[in-house]
C-alpha cells in the first residue's frame, strides 16, 4: 500500500433534531461533535479495524433514529450495536465520507472502502435466507408487467413470485453486493401527479378548493384501472382485487382488538377516510361523464386509498418537489426490520430513473427487502396489511404524561437531555441489553422522568442509592399501570386460527404480540421491585 494521508471529517449537525441527546451520547464514548481523523498508511489489519470501529462509533449515534436514540445505550449490545437498520445506515455513511478521487487499489482509501464492505456483508438479517417459492402460483400477470417495465427501459435484476409466508415478494436473480442497483425504473414508467394535469379531470378537479395533488391521483387511478387503452394497464392488471389492511377489518376482528390502542387506529382511519369519501362524491356528481358514478363507488375509493397507502412511495424528483407516486414492480418489495435496501426515494440526475441500490449483500435466491420506513406494527397492520417477521423495535406503547418544567437545572446540558423529552415509550423489554438495578430493562428517559415526578431531581448513582424508597415507588406505579393495560387485553384468544377469517387471524396475532409486550414490562417491573428491596434490606458496603 503507499504511503497516503486521509482525513476524515465527522460533524453532528445541530440541525439535528436529538441534537443534545446525540451529543451526551457521544460523549459516553468519549467523542466530540466534531472529529477528525487523519489516517496515513500503510496501515496494519489492527489499526485499521480500530479506525474502523472509531468511525462506528460517531456513525451509529449520528443515525440513530427517534426510537434508538430513546431507548439509547440501554439497548445497544455489548458489540455496540443499537440495531440492523443503524448499522446498515452507519456504515453507508462511513462509506460516502471515503474519497472517491483515489479508488487503485493498493491505496489507504481502497483499503478503508474494502474494510467497510467486509463489514457491511458482516450484518446478517433476521430473515437472511433462500425463499420459499410456492410453484403451484403461475405469475403470468407479474410476468407480463416486467416484461411490460422492461421494454420500456426498467431494468431488473428481481424476479416477482409467490414466497411462503409473504405473498408475492421480490427474488435476488443473482449475487447482489453493496451498491448493486437491484431496479432501476425511469421516470416515464413512474406513475406520478403529471398524468393527472394532462388528462380531462384536472380542469375540473382545480377549481375544487382544498384538492390536493394526492387526492386528485386517487380520483385518477379509480378510473384509470378500468381504461383498457392505459399505458399503465399491465401494471393495474398485476394488482389484486382486494387490499387486505387493517382498513378492511370486520366487526369479528375488531371485536379481538378491544383493549388496543390499535381499535382506535382503525376506527379513527376508517371514519376519516369516510368522511372525505362523502365530502368528494357530491362534487363529482356534476361531471358524471368525466367521473363515472360506477368506478367512484365506496367499495372502490377503499380500494385506492389502501393502493396507495400500501404500495406508494414519495420520490423527489429533480425539480425539488416531492410527489406521491406508484412504482411498478417496486411494490412487490417486501418490508423487514432488517432491510437490504433503505436509500431510495429520490430521481437520479445524470439518468433521470429512480434507483434502488442494496445497502447489505442479498445472495441470488434470496428475498429483497425494502425498509417502508420505522412502523410500528399497529402501523403496518393498519395501512399495509401486515405484521413484520420477528421483534419491530418500533413496537412501542406510547404513554400520556404531563412534562415536567424544573427552571433551575435549564444549565445542566444533561438535565436539558433528559426532560426534553415531550412524550415516552416502553417497548419489549427483552430488547435492551441492561437490567441491572436502576435500569431493569426499562428506558432510562421514562425512568428518569417518574422518579423526577417523584421529586428526586438528580439521577447520579449516588443520589438513587440514596433514594431507593422513591425507585420503589416508581416501579410500583409502572408495575400497577401496566397490570390494567394487562387487564384490558384480557387472556389469550382461543379461537381455533385455522378456522378463522384472514383479518380475525392478524387481529389475533397482534393483540398476542401487545400482551408479550406488556408481560415483557410487567416482568422488569417484578425484577426490579425485588433488586431494590434487596437493596434496601441489604445496603451496598
Amino acid at each position: 500500500m503507499s504511503e497516503t494521508t486521509v482525513e476524515l471529517c465527522l460533524e453532528l449537525s445541530e440541525d439535528d433534531p436529538f441534537y443534545q441527546h446525540k451529543k451526551k451520547l457521544l460523549s459516553s464514548k468519549g467523542l466530540g461533535v466534531k472529529e477528525t481523523m487523519s489516517l496515513s498508511g500503510p496501515l496494519s489489519q489492527e489499526l485499521l479495524n480500530a479506525a474502523l470501529e472509531k468511525l462506528l462509533q460517531f456513525g451509529r449515534i449520528v443515525n440513530l433514529d427517534k426510537v434508538e436514540v430513546y431507548f439509547g445505550d440501554d439497548a445497544c449490545t455489548p458489540a455496540g450495536v443499537y440495531s440492523v437498520r443503524n448499522e446498515i445506515s452507519a456504515l453507508t455513511w462511513i462509506f460516502s465520507l471515503i474519497p472517491a478521487s483515489s479508488c487503485k487499489p493498493q491505496t489507504l482509501e481502497a483499503a478503508l472502502r474494502e474494510a467497510v464492505e467486509v463489514r457491511i456483508g458482516e450484518v446478517v438479517g433476521a430473515e437472511e435466507k433462500e425463499a420459499r417459492v410456492d410453484d403451484s402460483y403461475r405469475c403470468e400477470k407479474e410476468i407480463i408487467l416486467v416484461e411490460w417495465c422492461q421494454r420500456n427501459g426498467v431494468k431488473t435484476k428481481l424476479q416477482i413470485a409467490q414466497i411462503d409466508g409473504y405473498g408475492r415478494g421480490a427474488i435476488a436473480t443473482e449475487d447482489l453486493k453493496f451498491g448493486d442497483v437491484a431496479l432501476e425504473i425511469p421516470i416515464s414508467s413512474i406513475i406520478s401527479e403529471e398524468h393527472v394535469y394532462n388528462s380531462d379531470m384536472h380542469q375540473i378537479l382545480e377549481k375544487i378548493d382544498g384538492m390536493t395533488s394526492e387526492t386528485m391521483m386517487l380520483l385518477w387511478t379509480m378510473r384509470e384501472k378500468h381504461n383498457h387503452e392505459s399505458k399503465f394497464k399491465p401494471y393495474f392488471d398485476s394488482l389484486q382485487e382486494s387490499f387486505c389492511t387493517g382498513l378492511s377489518f370486520g366487526v369479528d376482528a375488531i371485536m379481538v382488538l378491544d383493549g388496543t390502542l390499535l381499535l382506535d387506529e382503525i376506527m379513527q382511519s376508517k371514519e376519516v377516510l369516510r368522511e372525505r369519501y362523502n365530502e368528494l362524491i357530491p362534487l363529482l356528481s356534476n361531471h358524471k361523464n368525466v367521473f363515472p358514478p360506477e368506478m367512484y363507488t365506496w367499495e372502490h375509493y377503499l380500494w385506492a386509498c389502501e393502493l396507495y397507502y400500501s404500495n406508494s412511495i414519495q420520490i423527489k424528483f429533480p425539480d425539488g418537489k416531492l410527489k406521491t407516486c406508484l412504482i411498478p414492480v417496486a411494490g412487490f418489495l417486501n418490508h423487514s426490520t432488517c432491510p437490504h435496501i433503505v436509500k431510495y426515494g429520490k430521481v437520479d440526475l445524470e439518468t433521470s430513473s429512480l434507483k434502488f441500490p442494496v445497502s447489505r449483500p442479498c445472495n441470488r435466491g434470496e428475498q429483497c427487502y425494502l425498509s417502508y420506513g420505522n412502523y410500528s406494527s399497529s402501523h403496518l397492520l393498519t395501512f399495509y396489511g401486515f405484521l413484520p417477521k420477528g421483534d419491530n423495535p418500533y413496537d412501542i406503547i406510547p404513554l400520556d404524561v404531563d412534562v415536567i418544567h424544573d427552571d433551575d437545572d435549564d444549565d445542566d446540558e444533561d438535565m436539558e437531555s433528559e426532560s426534553s423529552w415531550t412524550t415516552h415509550m416502553l417497548r419489549g423489554t427483552w430488547l435492551s441489553s441492561n437490567h441491572n438495578i436502576f435500569h431493569y430493562g426499562l428506558p432510562t428517559p421514562l425512568l428518569n422522568y417518574l422518579r423526577r415526578a417523584h421529586g428526586l431531581v438528580h439521577h447520579s448513582e449516588t443520589d438513587l442509592w440514596e433514594n431507593l424508597e422513591v425507585e420503589m415507588g416508581v416501579l410500583e406505579n409502572l408495575k400497577s399501570t401496566f397490570d390494567d393495560m394487562m387487564q384490558n387485553l384480557g387472556d389469550a384468544d382461543s379461537m381455533d386460527r385455522e378456522n378463522v377469517e384472514w383479518d380475525v387471524e392478524m387481529a389475533m396475532e397482534f393483540k398476542e404480540r401487545q400482551r408479550k409486550i406488556v408481560s415483557s414490562i410487567l416482568d422488569s417491573c417484578s425484577a426490579g421491585i425485588k433488586m431494590v428491596q434487596e437493596a434496601i434490606t441489604k445496603p451496598p458496603v
